[in-house]
């Protein structure tokens, strides 16, 4: 075959490069991009053996980068229950009911997305005992840190009288001595996961450990069925690249056997999970991890740790207590433990990943990461701050001075995609809305935005994450959060990849870089904002591999 495997021409090319912003065509050959520029000299370059793809004036864009997503869990959660939007028991009952017969071989009926406010009051054991009482059943919250179940699953799990908990992880109990039903987090609800058969899937980001035994080649089949699942889904949002913040050895196994048999359709960075309980020495297990996997599909090279909890659970670290309470919270690490950690991780040359949500969590996470830099000198660490849900103003120039970057979730801040705005009543002092869910603020003050949904959090539909992004109303008397389009874009695609260390690969389209597209079915700076969440991908392409192709323009996914 003579000229590039394929040029996509008719286009609106939003490229993310700097230097060469726009153009009309993209030509493809041996997973990279040959050729970006007008439609006239880049069709020039076509042989008898080219496809050429006429693009209609849609707008061609890099391949998303997800840079905070939960991959196997995603693709697991596809065939379980579906609560997002229930409310009332009627509606649970039936639901519940109606996967219960649907599934009668499961050993437990587990449910995603159900809101902390689906019933009318607290959720407890015996609300779940009158959906199903015979079978064990357990319900997720969206944000994967709450999971409440019925007294059959309470008992298979041997957690109906309590259960020895870390820090941070509790088994609520009522005043019978036995277990209410609500479990707040990983340790806490893992006993009740683990009925399913799936834990190992969840030992990353459950203890940071490995699955023992090793699963054997059946196991890993059906393991990376689910990845596969998860995996397509993605493709449909125009994702080509992803940030996986849980997992483990095991999880990069998973994908680099994918990747060798020809089923891995987009890029993977796995990380170590350091856990509280751990010691230094933990780390060669980081590094190891990051010596072993540095492919352009499947790599680690950085540490992910938890500082905090959530807000609605009222595990998120506050500086001040919630509304209404005495409580704030608790970080999970130690404040001076927490930055020789800090330091130790950037000696060895990883990256650092914290979930921090709370203004108490968001400071202690700035405070390691400026005690690394101080102790080892400055370097192109990159170090992140996943969701950044409340700062203290006097912290948000230190994220642009340390060079952190804020990984942030557009549709996660209340009222802007799928979650109430009536959590912000619960959980923050009306006064300190203006610094709730900061973008804008954080970008104006020098800190790199990278843009995620936290999927399955939330959707991982990119597309309703642009819009959650450009049409979020400013919470009252508060600044207007927002960025621009572009700008938005370069957080879903260059931005991203900078932040993961891809940008030598991907995140825009340049001349040498992968082929990693995207085709969006419209021209989107022409799109109403509040109608961009239901435009279309037209064709994803990975690799120069099509992984998305719903009208059959390229030939169908290969």
């Amino acid at each position: 075959m003579s000229g590039p495997e394929m040029i996509i021409t008719n286009a609106k090319v939003l490229t993310m490069d700097e230097d060469n912003p726009r153009a009309e065509a993209v030509a493809l050959s041996g997973g990279r991009i040959l050729a970006v520029g007008s439609r006239e000299e880049v069709e020039a370059l076509a042989g008898p053996g080219t496809r050429l793809l006429d693009a209609g004036g849609r707008t061609l864009l890099p391949g998303f980068v997800e840079s905070h997503l939960h991959l196997v869990l995603g693709g697991n959660e596809l065939s379980q229950l579906q609560l997002g939007g229930v409310h009332g028991f009627d509606d649970l009952a039936r639901l519940f009911r109606d996967y219960a017969a649907k599934n009668p071989e499961l050993p437990l009926l587990m449910a995603q997305g159900a809101a902390y406010e689906i019933l009318d009051h607290p959720v407890t054991r015996q609300d779940l005992d009158q959906v199903i009482a015979d079978r064990p059943i357990a319900m997720m919250a969206p944000d994967h840190h709450t999971v409440w179940a019925n007294t059959a699953a309470l008992k298979a799990a041997g957690i109906l009288h309590g259960a020895a908990m870390p820090p941070g992880h509790v088994v609520v109990m009522g005043s019978d001595g036995t277990a209410t039903g609500e479990l707040l987090e990983f340790e806490a609800f893992s006993p009740v996961l683990a009925l399913t058969g799936d834990l190992h899937l969840q030992l990353g980001i459950a203890t940071g450990g490995e699955p023992d035994p090793w699963p054997d080649a059946a196991q890993r089949a059906k393991d990376k069925q689910k990845v596969a699942a998860g995996l397509a889904h993605c493709a449909m949002h125009g994702i080509t690249s992803m940030v996986n913040m849980d997992g483990n050895r095991y999880t990069c196994v998973l994908l680099k056997e994918m990747e060798q048999e020809g089923r891995l359709t987009a890029r993977v960075k796995v990380p170590f999970h350091f856990k509280p309980h751990m010691d230094l020495t933990e780390l060669d297990r980081a590094s190891a991890m990051a010596a072993e996997f540095q492919g352009e599909w499947v790599t680690s090279g950085f540490v992910k740790m938890f500082m905090d909890g959530v807000v609605d659970s009222r595990t998120a670290f506050m500086l001040h207590d919630y509304p209404g309470t005495t409580e704030r919270g608790a970080p999970l690490f130690e404040a001076e433990r927490f930055k020789d950690i800090c330091t130790e991780i950037d000696r060895r040359g990883l990256q650092i990943a914290v979930h921090a949500i709370g203004d108490g969590a968001v400071r202690q996470t700035i405070d390691g990461y400026e005690a690394a830099r101080l102790r080892n000198g400055p370097r192109d660490s990159r170090h992140r701050i996943e969701h950044i849900e409340l700062i203290d103003r006097a912290d948000v120039p230190r994220l642009g001075a340390l060079g952190i970057t804020a990984s942030v979730q557009p549709p996660h801040p209340p009222g802007a995609m799928d979650f109430p705005m009536s959590t912000m009543d619960h959980v923050f002092h009306r006064h300190r809305w203006k610094d709730a869910y900061l973008t804008r603020t954080l970008a104006e003050h020098g800190a790199h935005l990278a843009f995620a949904s936290d999927w399955p959090v939330t959707d991982v539909s990119v597309m309703r994450g642009i819009q959650a992004a450009l049409t979020r109303k400013p919470y009252e008397g508060c600044q207007d959060e927002r960025v621009g389009l572009m700008e938005v874009l370069k957080a879903y695609t260059a931005g991203g990849a900078w932040a993961a260390h891809m940008e030598g690969l991907t995140g825009k389209l340049r001349k040498g870089l992968a082929a990693d597209l995207v085709l969006i079915d419209g021209d989107i700076e022409s799109i109403p904002a509040e109608q961009v969440g239901r435009t279309g991908i037209a064709l994803t392409v990975a690799g120069g591999r099509v992984t998305h192709d719903p009208s059959g323009m390229a030939g169908g996914a290969g």
